[in-house]
């Protein structure tokens, strides 16, 4: 048994729990996010498709047992993560980068090998 193949396999935030996300020190950070933004804008997408789907208008033509509750709920499920995982909607793509630009690097810090630009002494003195 290869163990080095085993190691190498690359984890997918996607095919995680969002519990289990969490805690994955195989899954980078900014993916962390990019897949919690996602989860977030899919619940977001539930309820606005849910209300949608609501009659406005009481009919006897309309489904109202609950094997028709189900099989809404289902397809509205179905629906929001379909469109929250094409990127269509955009609520992910930007609340993943208002996350990451908040949770970046501290302003005084730098990447390694770089370091912050030096101010001359004279030029704090006026």
């Amino acid at each position: 048994m290869n163990i080095a193949s085993l190691q190498s396999l690359r984890v997918e935030a996607a095919n995680l729990s969002l519990d289990r996300l969490a805690t994955s020190t195989q899954v980078p950070e900014k993916e962390k996010v990019a897949e919690v933004s996602r989860a977030f804008e899919a619940v977001l997408l539930r309820q606005i498709l849910s209300e949608s789907q609501r009659p406005v208008f009481q009919s006897p033509y309309a489904g109202n047992s609950a094997t028709d509750g189900i099989y809404r709920d289902l397809v509205v499920n179905q629906m929001a993560e379909d469109i929250s995982k094409s990127g269509s909607f955009g609520l992910g793509k930007s609340l993943a980068g208002e996350l990451q630009r908040q949770t970046g690097p501290a302003p005084n810090t730098a990447p390694e090998g770089h370091y912050p630009r030096q101010v001359p002494l004279k030029s704090l003195k006026s």
